[in-house]
């Protein structure tokens, strides 16, 4: 039987990714009390990036909060894992990090990182809402625009 965020997800037509494999020396992620910690997740789509560069120069803001919008539903499949595969066990987002690869001039940080925010509360409804960061910096690995980390609260 599907749960109701599994029906969410196909309500919305989002399909959820393979969770993705670190390619450094870390965890995916990691479990404390009822807190998963999700690693930073980049805008990748079938293995690859779906926009490089930075934000304000190569890279639009609404393809940024795209990329942003990819980097958050990458979490969810590694959410699902802690979950040992029980979405439904997600009682609510806590934070999320949200870092944009941009030049100096550049300050709509925030507008970037309201791709993920939206699609949390999209997928979650109120249990997605977060606090959050949203930051600058002057590049990301494999040259991605934005990268987006989480905590969220389980059951």
């Amino acid at each position: 039987m599907t749960g109701n965020y599994e029906k969410r997800l196909s309500d919305l037509g989002l399909k959820l990714p393979e969770a993705a494999v670190p390619v450094a020396n870390y965890v995916p992620y990691a479990i404390s009390g009822a807190l998963v910690y999700i690693s930073g997740q980049l805008p990748l789509s079938g293995g690859k990036l779906i926009f490089t560069g930075k934000v304000g120069d190569t890279v639009s803001i609404d393809e940024a909060a795209a990329a942003a919008r990819q980097s958050a539903l990458n979490i969810i499949p590694l959410l699902k894992l802690a979950c040992e595969g029980d979405l439904d066990r997600m009682k609510r987002v806590v934070r999320l990090g949200g870092f944009v690869a941009a030049g100096p001039n550049f300050t709509d940080h925030p507008k970037v990182i309201n791709g993920a925010s939206d699609l949390m509360v999209e997928v979650f409804g109120d249990a997605g809402r977060h606090t959050r960061a949203a930051v600058g910096c002057p590049s990301l690995p494999l040259d991605a625009p934005v990268e987006v980390d989480a905590i969220i609260e389980i059951i």
